[in-house]
């Protein structure tokens, strides 16, 4: 009596395969990348570094000068400029204190700023281009034990501060304890650096001895840590 209703199909025109390919893992990740290289670009133009031969601008100062300068720490820290340089000039510009603060605050941003980066935009082809089973066992230490690998990472600084965040962001660890294990375990290395910063004056005061040799000691302990991980990771997995 009533001929059947034709169930409608998906529209197979330009515009749907354009989104999927615009929301492929790949073009997500080629964003990533073109997101990086112009920090990365944008970052070398300004020359951060200057901070530490001119100062901070006068008409900044106080907490909103702290402030200021923690969202630019975690907007450079991106843009990979190395955090040594960022917490040194945190001391020399706030002193011990202050600078300690707005470095970790700064580090915090930086690191959920491109955990979220590798997370939102990079993790299914980082997991394609990185398969095999350092990947593999890296992901089930980082899945498992998240916050005690990243806080051992952060303590001993073995590993690029960068490629421990998009090393955690391929992985199925949560925001929140990479987060909490990033501020806690970046305390001692960042405040020995601001305290050389702020004592940079006097390079033979015992104060700025001791944060130097706190800096070597724990580049040292980084680099056995680092060592003894990435052999045991091998061991761990299947052929090794």
């Amino acid at each position: 009596m009533f001929d059947p209703v034709p169930t409608a199909r998906p529209a197979a025109g330009p515009a749907p395969r354009l989104s999927r390919a615009l929301l492929s893992p790949w073009s997500r990740f080629s964003l990533l990348v073109v997101v990086l290289l112009g920090a990365a670009s944008t970052m070398l133009l300004f020359e951060p570094q200057r901070l530490l031969a001119s100062g901070w601008p006068p008409q900044l100062t106080g907490g909103t000068a702290a402030m200021i300068f923690g969202l630019a720490y975690g907007a450079l820290t991106v843009a990979f400029v190395p955090r040594p340089l960022l917490n040194i000039a945190a001391g020399a510009l706030f002193g011990a204190q202050t600078g300690l603060a707005a470095a970790l605050a700064g580090t915090v941003l930086g690191a959920g700023v491109s955990f979220m980066l590798g997370r939102v935009l990079g993790q299914d082809a980082l997991r394609t281009l990185l398969r095999g089973r350092l990947l593999t066992a890296a992901d089930g230490v980082l899945s498992r034990h998240g916050f005690r690998s990243v806080l051992a990472l952060r303590l001993f600084p073995g590993i690029p501060f960068a490629a421990a965040n998009y090393c955690a962001a391929t992985s199925r660890m949560g925001v929140p304890p990479f987060l909490l294990a990033t501020g806690l375990g970046s305390i001692p290395n960042t405040a020995a650096y601001v305290i050389a910063g702020s004592e940079a004056a006097s390079p033979t005061s015992p104060v700025f001895l001791a944060a130097m040799g706190f800096i070597v000691l724990s580049g040292l302990g980084g680099a056995l840590v680092a060592w003894r991980k990435r052999h045991r990771l091998g061991r761990n997995t299947p052929g090794g």
